[in-house]
């Protein structure tokens, strides 16, 4: 089993990853029976990586350590593009590190224990809620009429003046409101 994060490749003996896929849903049964439930969405899938290091191979350790430090400008974490057999079957093509990352001395062997977690970045579920239209925001109102006087920041009642383009819009639109 290969581990590549953007061409840094893991080392690690008896590596295991475990994939999954988190699907939020929330029960509306209420006090009732029913099995009705409200769905919440696809969160980002996981890939669980458990393996082992030999304490004669301390700088496998420290490479992973370095990776899991990763930072991008801003002090983001860092995304890396991951090569493996599971993430490519799962769809998994960016990750970051996250929850933790564990290193253990074994009992009986010299080595290290390792666990740590790889979460989707830019899921395709993600892609596709960004690329959906947003829903427009009504502006709302009451009835009656509204409040007189001076408005925040020592603003007037008095109207605001328009740029050039707006006023353009207001003639089209003064223009075409007279038309039946």
């Amino acid at each position: 089993m290969t581990i590549l994060l953007n061409g840094t490749q893991i080392i690690g003996n008896s590596m295991k990853l475990t994939g999954s896929l988190k699907i939020e849903a929330a029960d509306m049964s209420g006090q009732t029976s029913a099995t009705d439930k409200s769905e919440k969405g696809f969160k980002p899938k996981t890939l669980t990586v458990a393996m082992m290091i030999p304490f004669t191979k301390v700088e496998d350790l420290q490479t992973l350590m370095r990776l899991a430090e990763g930072t991008e400008g801003g002090g983001q974490q860092t995304t890396y593009r991951i090569v493996n057999d599971t993430a490519q079957a799962m769809g998994i093509r960016q990750v970051t590190f996250t929850d933790s990352v564990s290193a253990r001395e074994d009992d009986t062997l010299q080595q290290w224990i390792i666990q740590f977690t790889l979460t989707e970045k830019l899921s395709n579920p993600e892609k596709k809620e960004q690329r959906r239209a947003g829903n427009d925001v009504a502006s709302q109102s009451a009835p009656g009429d509204g409040v007189s006087g001076t408005g925040a920041a020592g603003e007037s009642g008095a109207p605001q003046e328009l740029t050039g383009f707006e006023a353009f819009l207001k003639k089209v639109d003064t223009y075409l409101g007279d038309k039946p």
